[in-house]
């Protein structure tokens, strides 16, 4: 009987969901950002448009969530394979080589190879998505993987 009297006169309340995800507002919506705080190079790869709708992308030791530009880092777009992944050696390097970002089981690029001139082109490219793009966490390396 309880079941057709929650059926009918609707048994639970909002207040009642400890998860909090039973308001009006979608649990995941894509259009915002999400604030993960710490992203390793296997956790990001998955945010690149093919696995994930959402495209993050890694710039000197921050993720940002670059979503808003599928047409640029989004799957066939220019910049695609940076989708996912860490993008300053690329950015530095004014280079789409995939030879310039690194799988997500391998060390962090530490950029130590790479002349000053390139390491101010990372920067600037830095600034760049600092203004277009939220900051939803930092890249760092995962103990046992990528060191």
């Amino acid at each position: 009987m309880s079941f057709i009297t929650n059926v009918l006169f609707g048994g639970a309340k909002e207040s009642d969901d400890p998860t909090g995800l039973s308001g009006n507002a979608p649990a995941d919506d894509a259009n915002d950002p999400v604030v993960e705080g710490v992203f390793f190079p296997r956790t990001l790869y998955k945010f690149n448009g093919h696995d994930d709708e959402r495209i993050y992308i890694a710039v000197l030791g921050k993720v940002y969530d670059c979503t808003a530009g599928r047409s640029f880092y989004g799957p066939s777009g220019p910049y695609s394979n940076f989708a996912g992944r860490d993008a300053s050696r690329g950015l530095a390097l004014n280079s789409f080589d995939m030879e310039c970002v690194r799988d997500w089981d391998q060390p962090i690029d530490d950029l130590s190879d790479l002349p000053p001139k390139a390491i101010d082109a990372a920067r600037e490219w830095q600034e760049f998505f600092e203004k277009k793009y939220p900051c939803i966490g930092t890249f760092e390396p995962e103990e046992g993987v990528n060191y």
